[in-house]
């Protein structure tokens, strides 16, 4: 009579946690999640399934993960990608994920690296340069991370990120949406963006009390094409959002040094200066940042070229 493989038997647990796993894990390491630092762990693994294939992670992929917690998603990408980097803030939890890796994907810990830092000052990662980001980002600071994070590695060129659902909706607004705004705008620029499907509550402990969203980056193939630079950029987007229901001659006033100014560098880009930040796009927002410099060495010359006129009048004058 032959048996069966122990690998084969069909009760035998897998790699990825279920709720059981996920909360004997947290009472063994005396974890309880922390609202201060947005912690939702996720306890079902067909979600995390579902994540990494809506990621579209594939064999040769380099992940980054920011926030992996317990392991969850970690396990499910390592089980897809060549290598997953894990970026985790919390003491506890980045000591015990190692061990959870080796413990229940051995074959697989030589590609799993663990960076114990706060993603928002990670500049380095060790290992090949990543090429996709993909995490269940903690909720307090969502949008500051995944910003910092494409700023700083260009190599991810696709991201999929679940944050809270109307996080997931101003990140993926167009261009006159109610919620289009800062992040909309910022993630335009290195991106293309869409909701990529909601999560429900139940599927985390502790359940939280808002929904959540998946959305999907597509790094742009080429950069936006622009003379100023990014932090030109976002510097127009930030004034024009800080006071969203004035109009982008005033809102940018302070940017521009005067509303005249800021009319000017709007005339000069091709946008009304009766517009409000709203109903723009990352492309016009680039446009009216190059045309600050040029509306403001225009005024130079002009007034140079004025205070000259004057000089001669003034010195014919005298001969006369």
């Amino acid at each position: 009579m032959s048996t069966s493989p122990t690998h084969d038997r069909p009760d035998e647990p897998g790699p990825l946690l279920g709720p059981a796993d996920i909360r004997e894990l947290a009472a063994a390491l005396g974890v309880r999640p922390t609202k201060q630092r947005g912690q939702n762990f996720v306890i079902d693994a067909n979600t995390v399934r579902r994540i990494v294939r809506t990621a579209d992670v594939l064999p040769d992929d380099v992940v980054v993960e920011v926030g992996p917690g317990l392991g969850s998603l970690t396990l499910a990408l390592l089980e897809a990608a060549d290598r997953v980097t894990a970026v985790e803030i919390d003491d506890v939890l980045a000591a015990a994920l190692p061990a959870t890796v080796a413990a229940r994907l051995p074959e697989r810990a030589d590609r799993f690296a663990l960076v114990h830092s706060d993603a928002l000052h990670v500049t380095e990662l060790p290992g090949p340069a990543p090429t996709a980001l993909v995490a269940n980002l903690p909720y307090n600071v969502a949008v500051p991370v995944l910003l910092h994070m494409l700023a700083a590695f260009p190599t991810i060129e696709r991201t999929l990120v679940m944050v809270q659902s109307e996080v997931a909706d101003r990140l993926a607004a167009p261009p006159g949406s109610r919620v289009y705004g800062v992040p909309s705008v910022k993630a335009a620029w290195y991106a293309q963006v869409k909701r990529a499907g909601a999560i429900g509550r139940n599927v985390f402990w502790p359940a939280p009390n808002v929904d959540s969203g998946l959305v999907s980056l597509v790094r742009r193939a080429e950069p936006l094409k622009t003379s100023a630079s990014r932090e030109e950029v976002f510097a127009v987007v930030d004034a024009a959002f800080a006071q969203r229901r004035k109009t982008l001659r005033a809102a940018l006033a302070g940017w521009a040094g005067s509303a005249a100014a800021a009319e000017a560098a709007l005339v000069a880009a091709g946008v009304s200066p009766r517009a409000r930040g709203e109903a723009l796009t990352v492309e016009e927002f680039a446009r009216i940042a190059e045309k600050k410099g040029t509306t403001e060495k225009q005024g130079t010359v002009e007034k140079k070229g004025t205070a000259e006129k004057s000089g001669t009048v003034e010195e014919q004058g005298g001969s006369l």
